[in-house]
């Protein structure tokens, strides 16, 4: 059955980017350090990441790659990351949710969608009998947690406190209750699994 994941990396202190997040700086002023996961160690917005996820931090990359059908994002996070260069960086179907769907590029793998509903149905449909992976923003994976979407949250937490920028819990005040679902560690990242009970 298929299940809908959202999925993000936060900071100790709760931010999802650190300040003045936008293309060319996707995860904000000091931000890179919240993906240092991704790439198996430190790397910075002038020059390329070149590494790769090791130990615990590539099993759970692989694990949740593995099992993504489909993958719904915010246009706030398309822009931030520059359209990953105008091709979908997953390799399963991208749906970008937005209000401006006549937007969408003719090539690269995108599909903008007008609304959260929306996107999730036709994830739904594309995905299989896998899941659809909620990425981000914070905003999308809010709207997904309100809607009653989400059966699984995926939070990791990267060893930095930026002070700033944009939380993952900003203007949430819905109670959620949480099952512990699963934990893996490594040294640059905590990565936390819970099951949203209904």
């Amino acid at each position: 059955m298929t299940k809908v994941v959202a999925a993000i990396t936060t900071s100790v202190d709760g931010y999802i980017t650190g300040p003045r997040d936008g293309p060319t700086r996707g995860l904000g002023d000091g931000g890179e350090r919240l993906h240092y996961w991704v790439f198996g160690g430190p790397w910075s917005y002038e020059a390329e990441p070149r590494g790769e996820a090791t130990g615990a931090d590539k099993e759970y990359l692989e694990a949740a790659m593995a099992r993504a059908g489909a993958v719904v994002v915010g246009r706030g996070m398309y822009e931030a990351a520059d359209a990953w260069g105008g091709h979908s960086p997953f390799g399963v179907p991208l749906f970008v949710v937005t209000h401006r769907p006549d937007e969408a590029p003719s090539e690269g793998g995108f599909t903008f969608v007008d609304g959260l509903d929306e996107a999730i149905t036709q994830a739904r449909g594309a995905a299989g009998d896998k899941d659809v992976s909620v990425g981000g923003g914070a905003d999308v994976i809010r709207q997904a947690l309100r809607a009653g979407y989400v059966d699984e949250l995926d939070i990791t937490i990267a060893p930095l406190i930026l002070g700033g920028g944009k939380r993952l819990f900003d203007g949430f005040e819905q109670t959620l209750n949480l099952e512990h679902a699963g934990l893996l560690q490594s040294p640059f990242a905590t990565h936390i699994t819970y099951r949203v009970v209904a």
